[in-house]
């Protein structure tokens, strides 16, 4: 069986982390496990996983500070583990800088293709490919998979950045929710259409230094990337 990625699990339930070990290693992940919010760090330092699991209600550190403090060292995609029908905590997390969430009980054959789709949208890409999307002020960079606004930087999560340059590759274009979660975030997602209106309130907020919001609302509908009507909008590879 390949080896599909390392996996990191945060969760101080005991049978939540033999669980996920189980049904990850069956797949062909590597699953190490942590149940204490205070060895987080260090474990993510010493394993360097592919992608971390974390739940909210943690001993020692909580799961939303550590979303924060793992956002700040590297952009690995996190998948929050929620209560069941605790929306606040799943908005919170997302907003934390999350890329997925799945609430509590969980089916772990859901939760693995969870895993899969979310690192599937953040493998690198062909590096023959390097497309560069250029408008006023914006420039994405799918070949490093960086956003500059006003050429400075601004970091945003895998996820962001999947959301972003998609819309932006259709320009004006109206998507609905339900297409940009199947485009984005893959057809076997099994998350609902709020996570969309999140990730894309998180990048106006990012990109709000430029005059021109590219981000637009279409009511009833969706959302849709509008670059200025006149100007510099260049497609190139």
């Amino acid at each position: 069986m390949p080896f599909l990625g390392k996996v990191l699990v945060v969760d101080d339930d005991q049978n939540v982390l033999e669980l996920v070990k189980l049904y990850g290693e069956r797949e062909g992940f590597e699953v190490i496990g942590v149940s204490d919010g205070n060895a987080v760090l260090a474990a993510f330092d010493r394993e360097n996983p592919d992608v971390v699991i974390l739940d909210i209600m943690l001993p020692g550190k909580d799961g939303l500070d550590l979303c924060r403090n793992l956002r700040s060292i590297r952009m690995i995609p996190i998948i929050m583990l929620t209560a069941k029908g605790e929306e606040a905590d799943r908005v919170l997390g997302l907003e934390m800088g999350a890329d997925d969430y799945v609430s509590k009980p969980f089916s772990p054959r859901e939760l693995v293709a969870r895993i899969k789709a979310v690192l599937r949208r953040t493998l690198p890409m062909d590096t023959e490919v390097n497309w560069q999307l250029k408008y006023p002020g914006l420039e994405i960079r799918a070949d490093i998979r960086r956003v500059l606004v006003d050429a400075v930087q601004t970091v945003v999560t895998p996820r962001e950045f999947d959301l972003l340059y998609h819309l932006a590759q259709n320009p004006r274009r109206v998507f609905t929710r339900e297409e940009l979660l199947a485009a984005v975030w893959g057809y076997d997602y099994f998350g609902d259409q709020r996570t969309v209106d999140v990730h894309i309130r998180r990048l106006r907020s990012k990109l709000a230094p430029l005059s021109h919001e590219y981000l637009t609302t279409v009511w009833g509908v969706g959302y849709q990337f509008t670059p200025p009507i006149k100007g510099g909008e260049t497609r190139c590879e």
